[in-house]
């Protein structure tokens, strides 16, 4: 038999979210149908939907059956794959399924893939185990643990977005067939040059302010009390600063509450989420939960300092003392000491910004991507290790 080519390959992408919330995810897997339509792939993807889309989908969706997520009620919880779904899958004879999440719908599609005699492959997106803890859930780490071990070991191939990632998935014992799927970055619109003192004014920010910004869903699982408790502290310390957050989510509420006097912008896309970080002069981003860090990489082509938590993803992305820092997340007062020096220091914000931008710019979507596919077409090829 002669091999899948790339126009020959035929994917089935399965996945918890897709378009009805723009987050790093729905994003993230976008852009990859885009790329591979693009090439000449064939792309169904199945997934939850909403009755209102947050974002225009690329490529042919179907929807399955869904419920809102207890205590995370903005996510849907896919309820399985219905028969008429998989008579749409069967139809469209993939060659290829990746799984984006390890849920229910990503279980039934595993056994529906050894079923028709087809390679499975997993993208690795969020540390579900770090969630726990926000939710006081932490006594079903293990059992978490347990579930995707049995999960990801059952595909021919796992991609983690980091190395640093892919080196828990190791240490925990999850998954030893990795390949890194990085992010790209897009750095013409993510640039130093959209920086706007006029929309800084705009705000109530002058054009001597330094601003520190944070930018994300606004969420328990993005440590939003550790951002609170150091941007309190530096109040306290009469460092003079303005905040501006980025973002909505059930948490932006409490933060108004506790941060009067920062700035909320609500939600940013495109050339507004990019003129907000460009004129922003330091990043902080104390997330642990992160796989990635797609925020840190926008703020670092965006020419900024970046002050993150030491954690997976953002210690892939930041060079500590060179693009920004990389702090303990249990180590307020750490975080507090870094950022008050950039604060402090135009000098040594400029230096750190020039360096975050020149290492942004070594994240190239279509070089990242044409990797992934090349491991998708040695997959699709590989008959020897079966579904």
């Amino acid at each position: 038999m002669s091999e899948i080519s790339a126009q020959q390959l035929r994917l089935a992408l399965f996945t918890g979210n897709y378009n009805y919330i723009r987050d790093g995810v729905a994003i993230t897997l976008n852009r990859l149908v885009a790329y591979l339509e693009k090439r000449g792939i064939a792309v169904l993807v199945f997934s939850p939907t909403a009755k209102v889309p947050a974002m225009a989908h690329v490529g042919d969706l179907v929807s399955v059956p869904s419920v809102p997520v207890p205590f995370h009620t903005e996510y849907r919880f896919a309820l399985g794959f219905p028969k008429s779904q998989q008579r749409r899958l069967r139809d469209f004879k993939p060659n290829l399924f990746l799984l984006a999440a390890p849920d229910r719908l990503g279980h039934r599609a595993l056994e529906v893939a050894t079923e028709m005699g087809v390679p499975v492959v997993a993208s690795y997106h969020t540390r579900l185990d770090t969630y726990l803890k926000f939710y006081r859930l932490g006594f079903l780490e293990n059992w978490g643990r347990n579930y995707l071990r049995r999960f990801y070991r059952r595909c021919r191939m796992v991609y983690p977005p980091s190395h640093s990632m892919a080196d828990i998935l190791r240490e925990q014992g999850i998954a030893t067939n990795l390949e890194v799927w990085a992010r790209g970055i897009d750095s013409d619109l993510f640039n130093p040059n959209k920086r706007s003192l006029a929309w800084r004014r705009s705000l109530g920010v002058s054009d001597n302010d330094i601003v520190i910004a944070f930018v994300s869903r606004l969420v328990k699982e993005k440590n939003t009390d550790l951002l609170v408790d150091v941007l309190q502290k530096l109040h306290d310390q009469k460092i003079n600063f303005k905040t501006i957050i980025v973002g909505r989510g059930p948490e932006e509420q409490h933060l108004r509450d506790v941060l009067p006097n920062a700035i909320f912008t609500g939600f940013l896309v495109g050339e507004d989420l990019a003129r907000a970080y460009a004129s922003s002069d330091v990043f902080f981003f104390p997330s642990e939960s992160e796989t990635f860090g797609n925020v840190t990489l926008e703020a670092m082509a965006s020419g900024l300092p970046t002050v993150c938590a030491n954690a997976s993803g953002s210690n892939s992305l930041v060079e500590d003392g060179v693009t920004g820092y990389l702090i303990d997340a249990k180590n307020s007062d750490g975080f507090v000491q870094k950022i008050a020096g950039l604060v402090q220091n135009a000098k040594l914000r400029n230096a750190m910004g020039l360096a975050a931008r020149a290492r942004s710019l070594g994240f190239n979507w279509d070089a990242i991507l044409g990797k992934l596919v090349d491991s998708f077409l040695r997959i699709a090829n590989d008959k020897s290790a079966g579904p």
